[in-house]
């Protein structure tokens, strides 16, 4: 069976719209989820604990109080990566997990990077962070394939539309340094060479990609599919702002564990 992945935003939720973010992703067949901008409510808690009672494995680092980070789901028996504990500036936002494959060990890892403004302090902070993936990265490195999936904030080299002024070269350099440094591929633009696709907009002329996946080398040839998921951003109330990205890769993953519907309800039984 093929290896699913699925990153998605999901713009830190009060708890009607996790309530429906979670069943919408219960309805879905990925086996690992990333989900980005999380916070330290009650929405994001439900998701949680929801997929936790389910029997899915559930790894979210502590955040701050108004901070945003990460959560990742997986189906499958997995280790928490070494990633995020050696992530030493807003460490809520990079987590991920080792699974198991038939071709090895996997780190899947989910990354959401900070926003930034024309304020010193926001530009300050998202170079920071840069700074401090890099080094995380850099330490935590083994002979194990990545796949890299979040909401970016960046955008590639080229896009289109080209969003003149908007960002910086220190943040275009983030994207090409993945590749140039880390040695990770853009996994949408392997299979898609020309494709103009947005996972977030504004309107819907000024659209932009800034929820991404990267891939080490020797998943390329496992890769099989790469394509965004749009009907986030429908319905009205939309679920999200963000369009998801699902990935699938030609692995299979060890291990399973014994899960149940995430978005049944549960209430507690007294004996």
């Amino acid at each position: 069976m093929p290896l699913t992945v699925l990153t998605l935003n999901v713009g830190n939720p009060a708890i009607e719209r996790a309530r429906r973010q979670r069943d919408w992703l219960a309805r879905r067949d990925e086996d690992v989820f990333v989900l980005t901008e999380t916070g330290s409510g009650p929405g994001t808690q439900l998701i949680a604990e929801s997929y936790g009672d389910a029997g899915w494995a559930v790894t979210f680092p502590e955040h701050p109080d108004k901070e945003r980070g990460v959560m990742l789901l997986s189906r499958f028996e997995c280790t928490v990566d070494p990633i995020g504990p050696a992530m030493t500036y807003l460490p809520a936002r990079l987590a991920g997990i080792v699974l198991d494959t038939d071709d090895g060990p996997l780190r899947v890892l989910g990354a959401y990077v900070p926003s930034r403004d024309a304020t010193e302090a926001k530009t300050t902070r998202k170079r920071e962070w840069f700074e401090a993936f890099h080094r995380a990265y850099e330490a935590t490195g083994d002979h194990a394939a990545v796949l890299l999936l979040g909401d970016l904030n960046v955008l590639e080299p080229g896009h289109v539309p080209p969003h003149p002024g908007q960002f910086a070269p220190f943040e275009t350099a983030f994207y090409t340094a993945l590749t140039h440094q880390h040695g990770l591929t853009d996994a949408f633009r392997a299979l898609h060479p020309t494709a103009v696709e947005h996972s977030w907009a504004r309107r819907a002329e000024l659209g932009y990609r800034y929820d991404h996946a990267h891939a080490s080398p020797s998943l390329l040839a496992h890769l099989t599919s790469c394509a965004y998921v749009h009907d986030t951003r429908s319905g009205n109330p939309a679920l999200t702002d963000h369009s998801g990205l699902a990935v699938a890769l030609t692995l299979t993953a060890n291990a399973p564990l014994i899960t149940s519907d995430p978005a049944a309800d549960r209430e507690a039984t007294l004996f």
